[in-house]
């Protein structure tokens, strides 16, 4: 299943090499927009710019994910938005990678439970012990 991902990032030259890492990491459908869509079902990559220009409160904030420097109060902005997956312009690309997967995994996990694009299946509790005795007890034998 291929997943979208949109990369609202500034810094084109980081755009592109974060853009190659995940296609080279597997099926992701990336996009280099200059200003996000937060209509579309898909994970968000955002710099500090574009966390700006979007409308606040976001729709399912768990799948953006917001590169920025470590201020306080932009950190403070980002948590009262609702953004759990926040990386450091100094992290490495893998880092950045393990939090859009994770923004990915969070939004299709919010899609199924919400009945989206996967049909959601009504579960049965699984039962601690077994309605019937599978084996009645035995005596051991001692010589």
């Amino acid at each position: 299943m291929m997943r979208t991902v949109q990369l609202a990032i500034s810094d084109t030259v980081y755009a592109a090499a974060l853009r190659d890492a995940l296609s080279h990491s597997g099926p992701w459908h990336v996009e280099i927009v200059e200003r996000p869509n937060p209509a579309v079902p898909c994970v968000l990559v955002l710099d500090e710019l574009n966390f700006e220009r979007v409308s606040l409160p976001l729709v399912q904030p768990e799948r953006v994910v917001l590169i920025s420097r470590q201020d306080p109060e932009l950190l403070a902005r980002a948590w009262d938005a609702g953004i759990v997956s926040v990386a450091s312009l100094d992290d490495t690309l893998p880092t950045v990678l393990l939090a859009v997967m994770a923004a990915s995994l969070r939004l299709r996990k919010n899609l199924e439970t919400a009945g989206g694009i996967s049909p959601t299946v009504a579960s049965i509790p699984a039962r601690l012990t077994p309605a019937e005795p599978i084996s009645k007890p035995r005596r051991c034998r001692t010589p």
